[in-house]
């Protein structure tokens, strides 16, 4: 195994108190049928044809790309955009790094592409009724906590 990973970001759009989840189709090898927040994968093209912000580096990536992840997969403009956690798997033999984030709703209206088939805005008691990836819920619980001024620590069950 090379020492590579692949790069995703996540986000979790608050609106009024309330989380944007999205549910995946039937056809997708991952998780099919699951809710989840939407993102997607860093891409080379998400800064390499963009100006450096110093003499040899590109700032704010991640939350670059989830700007371009959320316009695409669910047509909304977003701000504010925070780290919330990361988490590892192995997808076969490649490591995937999925970097969490959060931000504030901006404008738009939710308009599905093909990573998704449906949506829902939903509060933390509510997530419970979705057939959530492991591990989401407990990213609304730290969020919850954080933006109800509470510590919320690291990730854990």
């Amino acid at each position: 195994m090379e020492n590579r990973h692949y790069i995703a970001v996540t986000g979790i759009i608050v609106k009024d108190g309330k989380y944007l989840i999205t549910k995946r189709p039937s056809t997708k090898k991952a998780f099919p049928n699951k809710w989840t927040v939407p993102g997607g994968n860093l891409e080379v093209e998400d800064y390499l044809n963009l100006p450096k912000d110093t003499g040899d580096h590109w700032y704010n990536v991640f939350e670059k790309v989830l700007r371009r992840e959320i316009k695409e997969e669910v047509g909304l403009e977003i701000g504010n955009i925070k780290y919330l956690t990361s988490m590892t798997f192995l997808k076969g033999e490649d490591p995937v790094l999925i970097v969490s984030m959060y931000s504030d709703y901006s404008s738009g209206e939710v308009v599905l592409n093909e990573e998704s088939v449906d949506f829902a805005w939903v509060s933390l008691e509510e997530t419970r009724n979705y057939d959530l990836i492991e591990g989401i819920y407990e990213e609304f619980v730290m969020l919850d906590k954080m933006l109800n001024g509470q510590e919320a620590g690291e990730w854990g069950r």
